[in-house]
């Protein structure tokens, strides 16, 4: 949501001190100050209005201006440095003389589940505080951005936002344990009274801005949002900005797109899941080579991401295709394996069989040295190694050159980039969507298929 926010003006005043505040949220980057949800009345210069954001030193923080000055503010201690993890952070706010919480309880915050309970700043309510948030009549609503004058706009994904005027509520009303997995998760239709200016957001693709509550409260989507099979019930891979061996890297798109900036020293990164066992297929669009390196492997972070100036393929514990068409590994070649070249507008796929120990690279959905993923312990046209494969997890691993060498990255959400793939093809558990035909018995990389077969 970097460049994108959704905006609403209520045109009804309702009581405003009272309110709760749910989200599910999977940050995109760290070390900068990103708005999820702000309140503004315009009409009095900015002296009344409200800000719930990561803060620049990834804390969460929430403030409430009132007549010119701080009148509620929370700094969290804990940092929010995950950026593989769904957070689901509720703010549960009552000030009121009928809610007769106690002065210390008036503003609770939530993070899956359990009261957060340690700030570094820590300023509760008056009773009966007015906080410019999302409840008053003229008075706009911006998510994943600011709606007074800070550029400090969301970077990450977010779903099922509720926003319930009058009640505060605990998390419980919004989520709950898994009964199997013990993992905190959504409650899809949450048993909550909303107010008259409530609302239930669940981005539902092609209705980012519709309103899921009795009260149809229908938001303006501002920019592009993209869709993404990615939720908090099932996580999907990405290209990791924790990992990443050059700081010349850039991703973007929530870290599914990776350009390279100036400057000619390799950069690589890793994906954010990987796995030991099991079948998996993903898939690479060339947007740009850059350069006389590009390179698409798999492998261990062991000693990749400490040797600046490496690339898959230099060591023993990665192996990549090059788009100048080599197959590369351990700081050489290897002769013996056909491998394609390409160029920008070139779909590469990646089918990884940890069952059997092989690779397979495909170009445009024909496999590369007549490679048959599906060919099991035979491993016909696939790569193995087994320093490599010795049992440890195994990730995407890849990397860029020069300025110019830029891919969009489909784990299975569908979309390169903005643009949806053409064909639409699913994985063997129906979860990933893919531009290509994905050979039998193979899976996106996400946590519900990675569950599936480690654990089968």
């Amino acid at each position: 949501m970097a460049s994108t926010k959704l905006t609403r003006t209520p045109s009804t005043t309702t009581a405003v001190d009272a309110w709760t505040f749910s989200v599910w949220l999977k940050r995109s980057s760290t070390g900068t100050s990103h708005d999820i949800c702000s309140g503004r009345n315009n009409t009095d210069g900015g002296n009344n209005q409200s800000t719930f954001s990561f803060d620049a030193n990834d804390n969460l923080y929430f403030d409430v201006y009132n007549g010119g000055s701080i009148v509620v503010k929370f700094i969290t201690n804990r940092k929010f440095l995950d950026l593989n993890a769904w957070y689901h952070i509720v703010l549960d706010f009552d000030s009121s003389t009928a809610g007769a919480r106690s002065a210390s309880d008036r503003m609770k915050v939530w993070v899956n589940g359990i009261r957060e309970t340690s700030f570094s700043t820590e300023v509760q309510s008056a009773a009966d505080q007015e906080t410019n948030f999302c409840q008053q009549n003229d008075c706009p609503i911006a998510i994943g951005a600011n709606a007074g004058l800070r550029t400090a706009t969301y970077n990450g994904l977010m779903s099922h936002i509720n926003y319930v005027a009058g009640v505060g509520y605990p998390a419980s009303y919004f989520g709950e344990t898994d009964a199997t997995t013990g993992i905190w998760k959504p409650k899809l239709s949450p048993s909550v009274t909303y107010g008259i200016n409530g609302f239930f957001l669940k981005f539902n693709e092609g209705a980012f801005g519709t309103d899921s509550s009795p009260n149809g409260n229908n938001f303006t989507v501002n920019g592009s949002l993209t869709p993404t099979k990615d939720t908090p019930e099932n996580v999907f891979a990405t290209l990791n900005p924790l990992v990443l061996l050059n700081d010349n890297l850039v991703l973007s798109g929530g870290n599914l797109t990776a350009s390279k900036a100036s400057g000619g020293t390799t950069g690589g990164y890793f994906s954010t899941l990987g796995a030991s066992s099991g079948k998996y297929y993903w898939e690479a669009k060339c947007i740009a080579t850059g350069g006389s390196d590009g390179w698409i492997g798999i492998g261990q972070d062991r000693t990749f991401r400490t040797n600046n100036g490496d690339y898959p393929g230099d060591n023993t514990y990665t192996v990549a295709i090059g788009h100048t068409g080599t197959l590369r590994y351990s700081g050489s070649n290897v002769g013996s394996y056909t491998a394609s070249s390409w160029t920008a507008g070139d779909i590469i796929s990646v089918a990884l069989d940890l069952d059997n120990n092989y690779v397979y690279f495909a170009k445009n959905g024909t496999w590369m040295n007549s490679g048959v993923p599906t060919s099991g312990a035979t491993g016909t046209g696939g790569y193995t190694n087994a320093t490599i494969f010795d049992g440890s997890l195994i990730l995407s691993v890849n990397s860029l050159y020069q300025s110019g060498g830029d891919y969009d990255w489909n784990f299975g959400n569908g979309y390169f980039g903005t643009t949806p793939v053409s064909s639409a093809t699913t994985d063997e558990s129906g979860l990933g969507i893919f531009e290509y035909t994905v050979p039998s018995g193979y899976y996106a990389l996400c946590t519900k298929n990675i569950n599936t077969q480690e654990y089968a």
